[in-house]
């Protein structure tokens, strides 16, 4: 990709994923983190003073978080940056207002990130979300934010949409939760935590605790601003009071969007590089070179790049995907083009994310005439031949980029809603034709450049 500035609109409707004409040999940039973003935006609220997030994502999760915050009395100002995929985000710290309603959109960081936040103002906030989303698990935090002396009302359905009735601090303190469901519970109370009148002492009940390293990141992240937090065992956090320094901070490219690109080399035998790859990151992207090594694949770093070649063909096996489960659809993408079966293990919480993700990569696989066993835990595929086919989106952003990685070799795969990589990955369109050494085209409702 070349590096000069654009804010293309995002590709809306049906899309035909185009077909490899033979061997990849790309070099891109993908925009920034999500995750990253959204917790930077979350800290620079509660800062000591206005803030920098520099070369932020800017995507539909982003806006809703964005949007909260600006809804929650916040002020968050586009600035002109040296990213190439929009602005930089100016933020201004205010007290939390109320009497407002806050709309998440399909974001878990917005609904779990937020709802602490909101317990902060003295009054009433509503939190609602997407149609979609209101049955993604709220009750961990209710129960969280209930044991710290927040009064919720959800009408008793533990879930979206719910009122918080704040009284203007929360006090702190121990509190047990069993964040087995998402670790954004863990992070959410992590990250609202400095600003407890005696900071937080979170212990996980829980048998499992998923994604990890976005619990590091949020930890890492309070400690860049000055926030202590121990961990005295495991599954456990004590955060000190206090306030978030004000910081410029420059967001890292979003290593689990750069999934599908990379993986694109295996599928095709050929070579795809991602710019702008960190030394260290806490994002759960950061394992793609292991886990696509683990699958054949060759991996290289050099000057701040990531490359990944292919070639050798896509080697079957055993993953263990508890620590990037949102990985999870790229992998079965790969996994159906195998040399033998292949079993995803340590996901059965990505059944709750934008959709049932288990349920829905298997079914769209089989429809394109796959073999693939749901596990109690994760898949197993069976690599067989496919056939082109309607590619259901599930109003899901990682549903929709796996369908593109399976067109790749396979004729007729129709995505019938591409609009969906907005919600983290506007620009997924023009950037997979780039991939390609194409020019993007417009498709449904919207052009791609």
């Amino acid at each position: 990709m070349n590096d000069d500035r654009y804010s293309p609109p995002p590709a809306r409707g049906r899309w035909r994923a185009p077909v490899a004409d033979g061997a990849l040999a790309s070099t891109l940039s993908v925009p920034g983190s999500k995750s990253l973003t959204n917790r930077e935006l979350v800290l620079a609220a509660i800062a000591d003073g206005p803030g920098r997030v520099m070369s932020p994502l800017h995507s539909e999760d982003s806006a809703h978080m964005v949007t909260a915050l600006r809804t929650l009395g916040i002020g968050v100002d586009e600035v002109a940056g040296a990213g190439a995929f929009g602005p930089d985000l100016l933020v201004t710290p205010g007290p939390i207002r109320a009497g407002t309603t806050v709309d998440c959109g399909q974001a878990g960081t917005v609904m779990r990130f937020i709802a602490p936040l909101a317990g902060l103002a003295s009054g009433e906030i509503r939190l609602t979300a997407h149609e979609t989303a209101l049955h993604r698990p709220m009750g961990a935090m209710i129960h969280a934010l209930r044991d710290l002396g927040v009064d919720v009302d959800d009408e008793g359905s533990w879930s979206l949409p719910f009122t918080i009735r704040g009284h203007g601090r929360i006090r702190g303190g121990r509190v047990e939760i069993d964040a087995s469901a998402s670790s954004q519970f863990v992070s959410g109370l992590l990250l609202a935590a400095p600003r407890f009148d005696v900071g937080l002492h979170l212990v996980h009940t829980g048998d499992r605790l998923p994604s990890m390293p976005h619990i590091d990141m949020t930890v890492e992240a309070l400690h860049r601003r000055g926030i202590h937090v121990e961990r005295p065992a495991v599954g456990e956090w004590l955060v000190e009071a206090g306030v978030p320094r004000a910081k410029e901070l420059p967001i890292e490219p979003d290593l689990s969007n750069a999934a599908p690109f990379l993986a694109a080399a295996l599928v095709t035998g050929g070579e795809v590089t991602i710019g702008g790859w960190p030394a260290h990151s806490t994002q759960p992207g950061a394992l793609l070179p292991e886990l696509l090594t683990a699958l054949g694949a060759h991996t290289s770093r050099r000057g701040g790049a990531l490359t990944v070649r292919g070639g050798g063909g896509i080697a079957g096996g055993d993953l263990d995907l508890s620590a990037a489960g949102e990985l999870t659809p790229t992998f079965v993408g790969l996994a159906a083009f195998a040399d033998a079966p292949t079993t995803l293990h340590g996901i059965g919480h990505i059944r709750l994310h934008e959709t049932d993700r288990i349920a829905a990569l298997a079914g769209n696989l089989r429809a394109l005439g796959g073999q693939v066993q749901e596990l109690p835990d994760g898949l197993r595929i069976t690599p067989v031949p496919l056939h082109g086919g309607e590619w259901p989106a599930h109003h899901d952003h990682r549903m929709a980029t796996t369908g593109a990685l399976i067109g790749l070799r396979v004729p007729g795969v129709e995505i019938d809603e591409i609009g969906t990589t907005a919600k983290t990955l506007p620009e997924f369109v023009l950037l997979w034709e780039r991939m390609l050494g194409r020019s993007a085209v417009a498709v449904g409702g919207g052009a791609t450049a």
